[in-house]
């Protein structure tokens, strides 16, 4: 804070030099910073983009970009313009150009520098100094200060010290927290020139950076036309995860030179103190758009992790007199998730079923006909061969290789007229058995051949032992399984 040094400052007045027919000229910035220390400037934000965009900074009357080498001293860092430090020769006339989706789009800045005095100054002299940022404190509240020091993240600051008068402040009434100066119970003895300091690392290399703000105390909230408007959060509810990572931003309309704290608060204790061991929620740097009339604030909340206990919370953003909050919940059950599962669940079971009833089908059928007994009916007794025999509902037929075993067929009428009944009257199903393996069938009738063909064998099986029932066997369960289901007698009707 001592001996003088020299200073850069924009000018507002001063006409745009560039000019870019295919770029459409937005706006002129103004921003101040003391020479030989660390400044940084980012021309974009939400409202100037939309989608991905890609920043390029050049120096007037040069076309050619500025260096994006993070060892140079003046450099580009994504859409940040970067002096490390700034020195005397860097006046002059720099412009972004933004080009995304929407088109093209350029920011002028006009930099001059000029003497900075050091603290030999008197009050009046330091309070109008073209760097300086006026803020209010009011009388009789807890109230903070502000220290503007927006840089890219590659820049790591240590913590911020706070200055007024050039003597470091301490006290009971005053709280350093983060980039702010919490005043308690302000008084009219707080008016003053303040100044803040911290030490800035990027790359390796070291450097101090400062601001200086003048401060004036007020016993007046504000004319209404510095009421902010906060435009989100608006008293509503968001959706989140639990144990997911959420980040809500809170959008703050508000006149240029307005000097109103935005933070965001548990109750009425700011963020950053509630959660000042576990640092699971924290809030963010603050970001601005400036407009002619109005300027657009952002300030966000970041919740590293969600707990249980942060649903039904409201976390309100302050801003001056508004106020305006948001409380978590669960997200809702997705319905189509049940819808899902519920038919993987049925397409499984049907899957899982016809493979049992493939691999089981005879086990199954068998079980099911000892089970459940069918109840048979009262039949006529029949007098000639062929109506027994169409009361026969399996035909039996033994096949041996001897061909002399088929001649049989040929004398026995009642074999004839089953035979005869199995072909042309289709009156009853056939099962034919082979003792042994029968090497081909070209030397039988045609008639076993066409019954082989349409109804197939079963070939004897030795797969029993003695000490095993042979009705176990594979074999018999396939002549079971072949056989029709047994018959019983209907019950007998109750007597009176």
């Amino acid at each position: 804070m001592g001996a003088a040094s020299l200073l850069l400052c924009v000018s507002v007045a001063l006409p745009l030099l560039l000019g870019a027919d295919e770029c459409q000229d937005i706006r002129v910035l103004t921003e101040a910073s003391s020479a030989k220390q660390p400044f940084a400037f980012s021309c974009t934000s939400p409202l100037l983009t939309s989608g991905k965009a890609r920043v390029t900074w050049y120096r007037h009357p040069s076309k050619v970009p500025v260096s994006t080498d993070w060892q140079a001293r003046i450099h580009q860092e994504q859409s940040w313009l970067v002096f490390l430090p700034v020195a005397w020769g860097d006046s002059g006339t720099y412009r972004c150009v933004i080009n995304d989706t929407d088109g093209c789009r350029q920011v002028h800045v006009n930099l001059t520098v000029f003497k900075k005095y050091g603290c030999g100054m008197s009050r009046n002299s330091q309070m109008n100094f073209p760097d300086g940022h006026e803020q209010i404190l009011h009388v009789g509240k807890d109230d903070s200060l502000t220290c503007h020091l927006n840089f890219p993240k590659s820049c790591i600051l240590d913590p911020v010290k706070w200055y007024k008068d050039c003597k470091e402040i301490k006290g009971e009434r005053f709280i350093y927290w983060e980039k702010k100066l919490l005043v308690n119970n302000v008084s009219e003895e707080d008016r003053g020139s303040y100044a803040c300091k911290a030490s800035l690392t990027h790359a390796g290399r070291q450097f101090t950076v400062s601001r200086r703000i003048a401060v004036n105390v007020t016993e007046n909230v504000g004319h209404e036309g510095r009421i902010p408007n906060i435009t989100y959060p608006t008293n509503n509810t968001i959706e989140a995860q639990l144990g997911s990572t959420l980040t809500v931003n809170c959008t703050i309309i508000d006149s240029r030179d307005n000097t109103n704290l935005r933070s965001w608060r548990v109750g009425s204790t700011w963020v950053d103190v509630y959660y000042q061991e576990s640092k699971r929620v924290q809030e963010g740097n603050e970001t601005h758009v400036a407009f002619k009339e109005h300027a657009v604030y952002t300030v966000g909340i970041t919740f590293l992790e969600v707990k249980m206990e942060d649903y039904g919370r409201p976390f309100t953003c302050h801003a001056g007199v508004s106020a305006a909050y948001f409380m978590l919940k669960p997200p809702a059950p997705d319905g189509r998730a049940y819808l899902i599962g519920g038919l993987l669940a049925i397409t499984g079971a049907a899957a899982l079923l016809l493979c049992v009833s493939s691999r089981f089908r005879i086990d199954i059928v068998l079980w099911y006909r000892s089970a459940f007994h069918s109840a048979g009916t009262i039949a006529a007794v029949a007098n000639v061969i062929d109506e027994n025999i169409k009361l026969c509902r399996r035909l039996i037929i033994i096949l041996v290789p001897e061909p002399l075993g088929f001649d049989l067929l040929k004398n026995m009428s009642e074999e004839q007229i089953a035979i005869y009944n199995a072909l042309i009257q289709d009156g009853m199903k056939v099962i034919l058995i082979e003792v042994e393996k029968v090497e081909s069938y070209a030397s039988m009738p045609e008639s076993i051949q066409y019954l082989r063909q349409k109804h197939g064998s079963v070939q004897w099986s030795r797969d029993f032992t003695a000490q095993s029932p042979c009705a176990k066997a594979r074999f018999w369960k396939k002549v079971r399984y072949l056989m029709p289901p047994k018959r019983f007698p209907p019950p007998s009707p109750a007597s009176c």
